[in-house]
């Protein structure tokens, strides 16, 4: 498997959709810490693919209450209008890694876990493609097994033995027959 090259920036919200008539946008929250948009003032927008990466300045920012609760709307420099909000949409705000909120030593980032291998003690599962956070109560490790197949982990205390970033790899005990019924079929070649 090829090793990836680590992703340089925290993602901390994805845009959604404007919100207001001024340049708002709605965004899905995806850190632990809202909080720090306080402190931060700049920050990165940047595509999935991160084809199109630039630095915005962050006006201000609010938590919204009803069926937008867990979200967060931002407002930035520059963007004014209800058009201008519209061409932000789909793109990630982010911050470089070393502006990133300080973590206790035994918690890490999420996102620092993609292009980790796996391993149990039978052996390596595969290499981390993606987190998936939006569908249970825990996140979801997307893992591209040596067959070639998806295989999806639950990210969950119970299960981690050791996370060592520098390495690159994932230690864990996983419940018997847990890889095969989360094993989706291996790709077409």
């Amino acid at each position: 498997m090829p090793t990836q090259t680590p992703f340089p920036y925290t993602i901390l919200a994805e845009i959604l959709r404007p919100q207001g008539r001024h340049g708002e946008v709605l965004c899905l929250l995806l850190t632990d810490f809202p909080e720090k948009f306080a402190e931060r003032k700049q920050l990165i927008l940047l595509t999935k693919d991160t084809a199109e990466i630039r630095e915005t300045t962050l006006e201000d920012f609010w938590m919204p209450q009803g069926r937008n609760a867990g979200r967060i709307v931002l407002k930035f420099s520059g963007c004014d209008s209800i058009d201008d909000a519209e061409k932000l949409a789909r793109l990630l705000v982010g911050v470089p890694h070393e502006a990133r909120a300080a973590l206790d030593e035994d918690q890490f980032f999420v996102g620092d876990l993609v292009g980790c291998e796996i391993v149990t003690e039978n052996g390596l599962i595969g290499r981390v493609e993606d987190v998936d956070t939006s569908g249970s109560a825990s996140p979801l490790l997307v893992v591209r097994d040596v067959s070639g197949a998806e295989v999806l982990l639950p990210l969950v205390k119970a299960y981690l033995r050791k996370v060592d970033l520098d390495s690159r790899k994932i230690e864990m005990t996983l419940p018997e027959g847990l890889v095969e019924v989360n094993r989706r079929d291996a790709k077409i070649q």
